[in-house]
């Protein structure tokens, strides 16, 4: 280990500093809550690209996913599969169509302000509901990144678990706290570059110190011959490749992901992100994967077992590099970890400022009280989600999957409904959305037979039946202002049409305010 090296920890400083000092800069440039939000829909499309990427790929990245290489092989390679075809479908289908349909159903600045919006529910369940979700699931998905930075400082410096989390959780706050939207993005990108460039550079020269591709292969045969074949998902039956390629149905209702649609400068410049995307996602699972095989037979014969496999990457940047650039790459799994951190602190304190504090407690509050309410809400969940990473037996993998799969089945039909099926009703969307997240949440606490299934499977599919099944029983089904404004979009979409906020559609009831 190359504990308390003063290198590192120099490059360590240098590198959050800069993040720091990103925060301050947006903090003067913050006037309204739709800026801390949305940065005033005006991300580029390298942006827009990097940031969303980065902020999907957290430490799971470049600790859980190379951990679970590391113990089950090529098996893995069907979760890098599932992901990237999710990514993919994510940006070609719902991408270009969100950032339409939030502009001109009252220009909905949150996920689950566009619910309200899209299907005109007064009664504001759908926006409370979906708050609610969001703020159960970004608990568990913001504790994990936390862990992940424990696991960083613990390993990497010796320093204890409980003093680690608090040093990664104030860096996280702070820029967080100080430039809101345009902050993390930018952030984001800084730090998606750093990450695909650890993430590429490092397996590539333990290969090649291992004497190369060749030498690596026998050596890993010699292990156990089963560790390349990627096949061994289908020992146990169809459920562990089916579990694995289901991660990608969790794209569609990721919130961080999908606000980086809603803030690209227009929808023209989608397609031009979603090539970088694509490019930046692709290589970053492939050589994820990579990473954990490699270091198999790179730590030959010692092996990590289940509770050190996601410190793998950890333990070959140390052990092949000089500490200046061991510096650099550890700095990517920060940056891993503080790229998903600081998205899902904004969008949860996003969705208690302007869909419960403004809906329930205060319905005249100013623009300036918003921007320090969601200021204070970030300070507020990050103190919970420390609570809840505080053990030191955490997966960061584990924490995850459980916050993925409840996203994934609560919002993913709901979007993709909401999207594409006109007579999606405000009940059947409603009651998709309950059943999704209810279904993970049960699914995770049962073991054994058809439950060893990825919760994410029975809580989308179960979710698209209630969603279709409601809605279809609906009698009034939905207004005829809902059914105008939905054509209006597509006609938008399939002509090439750009939306301006003279375009937005004027609510008959202000939603927003009521």
């Amino acid at each position: 280990m190359v504990s308390d090296n003063f290198s590192i920890i120099l490059v360590f400083t240098v590198y959050l500093l800069f993040m720091i000092g990103i925060g301050i800069l947006y903090y003067k440039k913050t006037e309204n809550l739709s800026d801390y939000i949305l940065g005033g829909r005006k991300l580029n499309s390298w942006v827009t690209a990097l940031s969303s990427q980065a902020s999907d790929m957290s430490g799971w990245l470049i600790l859980g996913v190379p951990g679970y290489a590391y113990l089950s092989g090529m098996e893995s390679i069907w979760l890098a599969i599932g992901l990237t075809a999710g990514t993919y479908l994510n940006w070609k289908f719902v991408a270009k169509k969100l950032r339409q349909y939030t502009e001109i159903a009252g220009d909905s600045i949150t996920i689950p302000v566009y619910f309200e919006n899209r299907f005109r529910d007064k009664s504001h369940s759908l926006r409370i509901i979906s708050s609610i979700f969001i703020l159960i699931f970004f608990l568990l998905y913001t504790s994990s990144g936390l862990v992940a930075g424990g696991k960083l400082f613990n390993t990497v410096f010796g320093i204890h678990y409980q003093q680690a989390l608090l040093i990664g959780a104030l860096v996280i706050i702070s820029y967080t706290f100080l430039g809101g939207f345009m902050a993390v993005c930018w952030t984001d990108f800084f730090q998606g570059m750093l990450m695909v460039f650890a993430i590429v550079f490092v397996p590539l020269a333990v290969l090649k110190g291992m004497g190369g591709y060749e030498s690596t292969v026998s050596l890993i045969e010699s292990i156990d011959p089963q560790l390349l074949n990627p096949w061994t998902a289908l020992a146990g039956g169809s459920i562990p490749l089916i579990s694995n390629l289901a991660w990608g149905l969790g794209y569609f209702g990721m919130p961080h992901i999908l606000v980086r649609f809603m803030a690209i400068e227009s929808p023209e410049k989608i397609k031009k992100a979603r090539i970088i995307a694509m490019v930046w996602v692709t290589i970053s699972l492939f050589f994820a994967v990579a990473i954990g095989i490699i270091g198999r037979a790179y730590l030959y014969p010692e092996f990590l077992g289940d509770g050190g496999s996601e410190t793998i990457f950890m333990v070959m940047v140390n052990n092949t590099f000089t500490p200046i650039i061991a510096g650099i790459f550890l700095a990517a799994i920060l940056a891993a970890i503080m790229s998903t951190a600081d998205s899902q602190l904004l969008v949860a304190a996003s969705a208690f400022t302007e869909d419960i504090y403004r809906i329930t407690l205060k319905k005249n509050a100013g623009e300036k009280e918003l921007v320090w309410m969601g200021r204070f809400a970030v300070i507020l969940i990050s103190a919970i989600a420390y609570v809840i990473a505080r053990d030191p037996n955490n997966s960061v993998m584990g924490l995850v999957s459980y916050a993925w799969a409840g996203f994934g089945a609560a919002f993913g039909p709901v979007i993709l409904f909401s999207l594409f099926w006109r007579k999606t009703t405000r009940n059947g969307a409603l009651g998709g959305m309950i059943v999704g997240g209810l279904v993970v949440i049960i699914w995770k606490q049962l073991s054994g037979g058809i439950f060893d299934m990825y919760e994410i499977v029975p809580g989308f599919i179960l979710s698209c039946i209630t969603l279709y099944t409601i809605s279809i029983l609906d009698k009034e089904g939905p207004a005829e202002e809902i059914l105008k404004e939905f054509d209006r979009v597509n006609h938008i979409a399939l002509h090439g049409m750009s939306t301006h906020k003279e375009d937005t559609i004027p609510l008959k009831t202000d939603l927003r305010k009521s």
